[in-house]
């Protein structure tokens, strides 16, 4: 790869010093950039100061070749011959903290078509590199004829693509951490829980399509063996949606952060992927509160994607073809672009793009958990177990093989799926105990709050009124900063006039 960083701002050589350092990048392949410290370019600054230099270090450096290259035919194009890449020591380009995210709009004739416009991503813009000794359209997105490529092998500038990520966020201090988070989690594992926030739309409606996505990407995490949260409220989550252990995050539609992630602390686990749909998702990343991208990586996302204008849904990322190749061993790279329909249009991709959790198997990296009593097994026990039941493996089969797990003694995680399969079982006494005891194994204080709210449905229906007042009282005492408050208070009210009218 390369390793890009803005000369006029320190922290981007910082940074760029750092990543180069952490994947061992050779000094000549880290070249400097003289450009605007603004978030947004001109085209003509995109195309002298960085476009066509790019290009040259690449060719001066020894890393690109170009050459004639024959171009077949297909179902978007006439075969052809074209100047291209013939030869390439890299696949991948970073770009550092400091560096612009996109380039502004030129005068251009009005057209009917809301597709027909030149303003970009830089790193989509940068998609097309190996390209540049041809003439390529600049109105409207480029065909990614890598598309839903599932040999990871083809992902290279000599067809055409360069996978391009940057190392960015609300500060430098956030940037320069995404690389050591993607590699603390490609050694342990991406670990955690899935959430899908569908909007219930129905086939035929216009933006039906991102509801598929969204709903096919929670099949491909619950395949994989994650327990999977999905919502299909036309509605984000709320604020009182207790969201623990966030290991993918995926959504759509609102403007800026908002409901759990609006929240002060946020539980991603380490190597958390997390994206939003929104048109404007990335129009800035320097704002931990403004639109998506920089919020979640301010919450502690380790990478994201957005777009930085108006994509249409279409140009927008395929978030279940994302997660099927990322969960399948793609590198964050890969699977990002060749999960975009198109080229030099909106999508910024942001995050260590060589990050790859999936690289070894779940039963290798199970054994090594195990036996260097790594404190994440209770998770790789509890994918065993989804997959279990997955596979038809009978609960109560399974309840005996957690109940006598060494890990369950002192998991939050086992204990309360043991809960979950006690109730399977038609144990709701067992259950209840169990989702009690795990309140005693410190769990996370999102999953306290899932369990306590558990509980009180549980014990209402089993009758145990008093028990599951006291519960709430819990709740209350435990997380007085739950936003949720307002609803427990008053369904504790109802309970405990509930309790009033019966001593009547």
């Amino acid at each position: 790869m390369v390793v890009l960083y803005n000369s006029h701002v320190p922290a981007s050589r910082a940074i760029a010093d750092h990543y180069a350092a952490m994947r061992h990048v050779p000094a000549n392949q880290i070249f400097p950039f003289g450009l605007t410290t603004n978030e947004v370019m001109t085209r003509a600054d995109f195309k002298e100061f960085l476009q066509t230099r790019l290009a040259a270090d690449l060719v001066e450096n020894g890393l690109w070749k170009f050459g004639k290259v024959t171009v077949g035919a297909s179902t978007h194009q006439r075969g052809h011959s074209e100047t291209g890449v013939v030869a390439s020591k890299i696949r991948y380009a970073v770009l550092c903290w400091g560096m612009p995210l996109k380039i502004a709009e030129t005068d251009t004739p009005p057209t009917d078509s809301g597709l027909n416009r030149n303003e970009a991503s830089v790193d989509s813009e940068l998609t097309w590199l190996p390209r540049l000794q041809n003439q390529v359209p600049l109105g409207g997105p480029l065909i990614n004829y890598l598309y839903g490529c599932t040999n990871r092998e083809e992902l290279s500038p000599t067809n055409g693509l360069l996978l391009v990520a940057r190392l960015d966020g609300p500060t430098p201090q956030i940037a320069n951490l995404l690389v050591d988070k993607a590699m603390a989690a490609e050694s342990n594992g991406l670990w955690g829980r899935a959430y899908f926030d569908a909007r219930g739309l129905q086939p035929g409606d216009r933006y039906y399509a991102g509801d598929k996505w969204m709903l096919d990407g929670a099949r491909v995490c619950l395949a994989k063996g994650f327990d999977v949260d999905t919502d299909t409220n036309a509605e984000t989550y709320p604020a009182s949606y207790p969201m623990s252990q966030i290991a993918f995050y995926a959504g759509w539609y609102a403007g800026d952060a908002c409901g759990p992630f609006a929240q002060p602390t946020v539980e991603f686990m380490p190597g958390a992927f997390a994206y939003h749909l929104f048109s404007f998702s990335a129009a800035t990343l320097r704002s931990s509160t403004d639109c998506w991208c920089g919020p979640l990586l301010a919450k502690g996302a380790t990478c994201t994607m957005g777009c930085v204008y108006e994509p249409y849904l279409e140009f927008t990322p395929n978030i279940a073809l994302f997660l099927a190749l990322f969960c399948s061993g793609d590198t964050f790279g890969e699977a990002a672009w060749a999960s975009q329909r198109g080229l030099s249009w909106q999508t910024t991709v942001i995050g260590d793009p060589l990050y790859r959790p999936f690289k070894n198997s779940p039963a290798v990296l199970h054994a090594r958990l195990a036996r260097e009593n790594n404190p994440l097994i209770e998770w790789s026990w509890n994918q065993v177990i989804n997959l279990d039941l997955i596979r038809g493996v009978p609960p109560v089969e399974l309840e005996s093989v957690v109940e006598n797990l060494p890990a369950t003694s002192n998991s939050a995680v086992l204990t309360e799926k043991l809960a979950i399969l006690d109730e399977a079982c038609g144990k709701p006494t067992s259950a209840i105990e169990t989702w009690q005891r795990a309140l005693t194994l410190k769990p996370t204080p999102q999953q306290r709050i899932r369990i306590r709210r558990t509980l009180a449905e549980k014990l209402v229906e089993t009758g145990r009124i008093a028990d599951a007042i006291q519960n709430w009282k819990q709740l209350i005492a435990e997380s007085p900063a739950y936003p949720g408050l307002p609803i427990v208070q008053e369904k504790l009210r109802e309970l405990e006039a509930t309790v009033a009218v019966s001593h009547k």
